[in-house]
Formats: C-alpha cells, structure tokens, sequence
C-alpha cells in the first residue's frame, strides 16, 4: 500500500526584496512562474515513488492571483490551499495548515517545501524520503555547505540528532559553521504533532520557527548536497538572475547533447517552452521566447528575436529579424531584418526579405517579397512575386481591409494596392501603380500619371555651380 503524504508548499510570502508588484511565486525564470517548477518536480517525485500524495498551497499575500494560477497549471494534481492570514513565521504556516486541515494529520508524511526554490530537482525529494523510510527518522533536512552562510540557518550537529540555529539567534561561533538549512524538510506527521503546539515566539525574529521542531537528541537526520545550486532561495533580483542563468545552461547543454549547434552560447536566451529539433544552428544574441518551435536542421542567425513561433525544417531566418506569432514553412529564407507579426503564416519556400514586415498575412508556397514592403490583412497565391516597395493600404482609419493575390501574379516596385481589393491568378502590375480595381485573373493593370518632359528646363530647379 502506497504511503501517504501531504506536500506542502510555502506560498504565502511577499517577496519585498524582489522590488515587484507580482506575488513572489508568481516571479518568472525563463518566462514561467518558479511555483510552476517546484510542483513539477514534485509530481514526477510522486510518479516515481507511487506515493499517495495531497497537494497543499500556503497562500498570503495575493493569495487569490496565486491560487488561480495553480488552480489552473496544476489543476490535474487537484490542490488544496491554507490561508496564512498573518506571516508569523514557518512554524505559524505549518500551524495554520494543520489547524484548517485536520484531515492531513491522518497521513504519515508531510514534505515542506519553499515556493522560492525552483531549482530543487525530484531526485532530491527522493533522496529525503528514502532516507527517512531507511533510517526510521521522525525528520530529515536537506543541507549544504557554503564558504558564505550568511543569511542561513546553520546545522549543529550532536552524537544523535541535530539542531538549526537561525542566523538572528547564533553566537559567534555558530556563525562560523559552513553546512546550512536548505529549508526543504519531511517529517513523520505524529513528530509534527507532538511538537508544533510547543513552538514559541522567544527568539530575535519574534516569530514561530519551523526549524525548533528539530533538536540535538530526537532521532532525525540531515542529509548534507555537494551541489548548493539546487536550493537557490529567490529574495531578491540578483538571485533571481542566478537562477535563471543556472536554468538557461542547463537548457541550452541538454538541447546541444540532442543535436542543435549554439553559436556563442552565452549570449542566447532560451524561455522554458522553447523546444529545438536536431540539426538547427542558433546564431549569438538571439531571444527564442514564449512557445516558440524551431524545425530541424534551420539556420537561426546573429540578433534575431523569435517569440511564440514555429519553424518548419530547413528554414533559414537571416540576422536581426523579428518574429512574433508567426508561422514559417519549410526551406523559407526570411530577413535579415525583417519583422513578421501575429498571424503571419508562410508557405514553403517563400522568402521575405529585408525590411518586409507582416500582418495577418497567409504567403502560399513559393512566393516572394524580396524587400521594403508591408503586407497586412492579405492572401497571397502560390509563386507570385511582389515587387521592392510593395505596400497593402489596409486601413481606411476605421476599419482594416483585405488583399487577396492569386497564384503566379507579379506585382511591380512601388505598387500600393488599396483594400478591400482582389487580383486574380497570372496578373501583371506595372511598376509605380496604385490599384485600386479588382483585376480578373491575367489580366495586366498600369495606374500611374503619364510622365511630362520638358527640355532645358531643369536649370530652374538646380542651383548653378
């Protein structure tokens, strides 16, 4: 029979330090709420372990923004949440949990754990809970040691057992020792209920300590990490800095054991839900941000800017070019310096050049605007070129417009098409139109002011040397 654990997550702090509006949990690391990362690694912990899991969410300060989020990332896991209207302390917060939930004091284990530590993996949790099954404990704690313990509790331990002396309460000497609290426990649920009504407040920081419910003499453990990385506390922007940094080199390692080639890779930024299929190049100073899928073997090149787009295999996206929302199909060339918008979805083989930006746009397969043009609001056919300076004229001031282009047209330099508008399939635009007729297909379309000449008489007009 599967044990049974409540997993209780930390979430009701304010994060003052951050300097933010948004609740601590809420902060984001690489583009996702780090709440978000210490549930996932929670959950795969449980799948491995075939534990009888609760979810349980302490929530304070924008309680209600914090646990709409979770209701929804996490809903499968079907959380609970205790409100901890007063923060007196982790010790107040387990307090409050069991005081409101007096159910969980039926399940044998309860886990710990800070909202704040995204970096804390499954293999830790499993680390714990084998040892306190293996060595019978009433509690375990993870630490780890630091040439820098300023700020932690320190670990003291005895012959049997330890204790944690927070950093407002300990001597001198105390202070020197290295091994620290991670602030990541599990307990024997009785050990929490034999002990938590005897916490006080008769300490420097006047609050409940957690951490008193762990003494030299009781039959608990410290489990002591090499790697201090995984408990990252985030208070304040520097350490969220480190942790995102922490995160992007492990991303970017595990995509280059699969096959994508970084080019200067410190300079890349990768958000959590990029995903890069064998074979790709990704260029230096480039942001691949949001949902953002880039295909096999493309060619991503120096200063682009990729956001919740897809990219098909063998596309090459040419330096300095802004994506966002778009669709790129297969064996594209787009850019450099070219921007496409929400809703541009481009055919195979299409290419868009420099200074060519979109909108709403659908390029079927192999058509072409090479350079300095806007198209928005339109369909473009199958293999029609549109020529350098061609502009869609989609907005009347109230309302936008559609072009359509049909298949095989060619669309002359500097033509202006005025929407709504429709050209048909094998047309012909001469350079310099402005279209503002549909035109059925092959048929050919001038619209420009019949040029006048006059000799000798430009010396009116230029400035005598």
């Amino acid at each position: 029979m599967a044990d049974k654990i409540n997993i209780v997550i930390l979430a009701a702090g304010k994060g003052s330090r951050l300097k933010s509006d948004i609740a601590k949990p809420l902060c984001r690391a690489l583009e996702r709420p780090i709440v978000d990362y210490v549930i996932q690694e929670l959950k795969e912990f449980v799948g491995v372990t075939k534990l009888d899991a609760q979810f349980h969410i302490i929530i304070g300060h924008q309680g209600e923004k914090v646990q709409d989020h979770i209701k929804e990332s996490a809903k499968t896991l079907n959380p609970k949440f205790t409100w901890q209207k007063e923060q007196l302390g982790t010790g107040h917060a387990l307090m409050t949990f069991f005081e409101q939930n007096e159910e969980a004091k039926k399940n044998e284990y309860t886990l710990v754990v800070c909202a704040d530590t995204p970096l804390i993996t499954k293999e830790v949790f499993g680390t714990l809970y084998h040892s306190i099954k293996e060595n019978d404990s009433q509690a375990v704690c993870a630490t780890f040691e630091t040439p820098s313990p300023r700020g932690y509790g320190r670990i003291q331990r005895g012959e049997v057992g330890f204790c944690i002396i927070e950093e407002k309460d300990a001597t001198s000497d105390q202070r020197l020792i290295k091994e620290v609290n991670s602030a990541l426990y599990i307990f024997r649920t009785d050990h929490i209920e034999k002990r938590i009504n005897h916490l006080d407040q008769n300490n420097k920081a006047g609050e409940f300590y957690l951490t008193d419910l762990l003494k030299i003499g009781d039959n608990v453990t410290a489990e002591l990490f090499e790697d201090a990385n995984l408990f990252i506390g985030i208070n304040d922007l520097y350490q969220l800095a480190e942790v995102e940094e922490i995160m992007l080199k492990k991303k970017i390692a595990n995509l280059a054991y699969s096959g994508i080639r970084f080019i200067k890779p410190s300079t890349i930024y990768l958000s959590h839900e990029v995903s890069i299929d064998e074979g790709s190049v990704i260029g230096p100073n480039t942001f691949l941000t949001g949902k953002t899928h880039i295909g096999k073997n493309c060619v991503i090149e120096s200063g682009c800017t990729i956001k919740d787009s897809d990219i098909d295999q063998g596309s090459l996206i040419k330096a300095n070019t802004y994506l966002e929302g778009a669709q790129i199909g297969r064996e594209c060339a787009i850019g450099p310096m070219a921007r496409l918008r929400e809703g541009s979805i481009i055919g195979d083989n299409c290419k868009l050049g420099n200074f060519v930006e979109t909108k709403k746009v659908v390029f079927q397969k192999g058509s072409k605007a090479s350079h300095l043009s806007y198209i928005g609001d339109a369909q473009i056919g199958e293999g029609t070129n549109l020529g350098c300076g061609f502009i869609t004229c989609n907005y009347d001031g109230k309302n936008k417009h559609k072009t359509i282009i049909g298949n095989d047209s060619f669309i002359g330099s500097d033509t202006q098409v005025v929407a709504p508008i429709t050209i048909g399939d094998e047309c012909f635009v001469a350079s310099g139109s402005t279209i503002t007729e549909n035109m059925p297909d092959k048929s050919f379309a001038i619209a420009r002011q019949k040029q006048v000449t006059k000799k000798n008489y430009a010396k009116h007009f230029l400035k005598s040397k």
